[in-house]
């Protein structure tokens, strides 16, 4: 059962096809991708069709699924062996994402139990990693949504950490709908998240979707914003979670988190557990994705900068738990997160 403010899906399996939303060009166009293959699955990962931590680990499963399917059609008795060539296409999709690896390292344990055609097992179980997500983003909703006032009025959230990014209702984006939908806010301000302009694009049309107000701002705008007095809690979602605490997110994350603690503001993150990488004891371990100089350089096939100007263009940033108040998932909210308190809520 859907929650309120509830009404978009960007995975989908249907007609035995795997279905993306193409990201890359909404809001303008509304269009569905199908995809048949392991490698075509890896590249809309790469080339930001699906993006987003939760997204990209369930539509890797779903890549394993067709990769199984092709490789039993090829050969009944050598598809395991096979099949370790797509996983590792897959994996190599996008290094910051610790869900990607998590839901293969899932698929492939499942894999090492099949005998006999593997189709049916696996989807079952890209199905059920879906549904997992999309009931942790209820709970993490109903969790985030209790640590905000009632008189709150008013949130900000960087890039698109919503159902877009997820299976469904979103991390950061299902706080907001659960504290929308409960009154204890009535806006959204959202930033534009250059230089793919997931804020304006995403964010902004996942908000119209559903009706709740939403106000853009450029990232050189929030401070002002927060030293107005406009906004209680910056929301996000992350990539990555180290051990401590330390938070991977979409570059500017860092910056929000800062002007937040100057301006008096809560930072929240909301996160499921399969983003926390316990492996990692800090966030300068978590690799950060160094993308296209063009992506900054260009802007709608067109160059913008100054010919002979070069690009830095880092996909995340690592905001340091000392400035997190609270990371939320479905096992339940951490304030003010420690090695200790992270060890304690994942049963490490």
């Amino acid at each position: 059962m859907k929650e309120k403010h509830d009404s978009i899906r960007a995975i989908n399996w249907h007609d035995d096809s795997l279905f993306l939303l193409d990201q890359r060009i909404l809001p303008q166009q509304n269009v569905e991708i199908e995809l048949t293959n392991a490698v075509d699955v890896a590249d809309a990962i790469r080339n930001m069709v699906v993006r987003g931590a939760p997204a990209i680990g369930i539509t890797a499963a779903y890549g394993v699924v067709l990769a199984a399917r092709l490789r039993y059609q090829q050969s009944a008795d050598n598809w395991k062996q096979l099949i370790a060539d797509d996983i590792k296409i897959l994996s190599e999709s996008r290094p910051t994402a610790v869900n990607l690896f998590w839901a293969l390292e899932q698929m492939q344990q499942v894999i090492n139990g099949i005998d006999g055609d593997p189709f049916a097992i696996l989807k079952a179980a890209a199905d059920q990693i879906l549904e997992d997500d999309l009931q942790a983003n209820y709970t993490m909703g109903r969790l985030g949504a209790a640590l905000i006032a009632a008189d709150s009025k008013a949130v900000l959230t960087h890039c698109n950490a919503g159902a877009l990014a997820t299976g469904g209702y979103g991390t950061a984006l299902g706080v907001i709908r659960s504290a929308y939908a409960e009154g204890k806010i009535n806006h959204v301000y959202a930033d534009e998240t250059r230089p793919w302009m997931q804020g304006s694009r995403l964010t902004a049309w996942e908000m119209v979707q559903d009706n709740i107000p939403v106000t853009l701002l450029s990232e050189g705008a929030a401070a002002t914003l927060m030293k107005q007095g406009k906004i209680s809690w910056i929301i996000v979602g992350s990539d990555r979670i180290a051990a401590n605490g330390d938070v991977a997110n979409k570059i500017g994350t860092y910056s929000l988190a800062v002007n937040a603690r100057h301006h008096g503001v809560k930072f929240m993150v909301a996160a499921p557990t399969t983003t926390v990488d316990m492996n990692i004891s800090h966030g300068d371990q978590i690799p950060i994705e160094q993308r296209s100089q063009e992506e900054v350089l260009c802007c709608g096939g067109q160059r913008i900068a100054a010919q002979g100007a070069i690009a830095w263009n880092p996909a995340f940033d690592v905001t340091p738990a000392e400035l997190v108040d609270a990371i939320v998932t479905e096992k339940g909210v951490v304030e003010k997160p420690t090695l200790e308190k992270m060890q304690q809520m994942m049963g490490a």
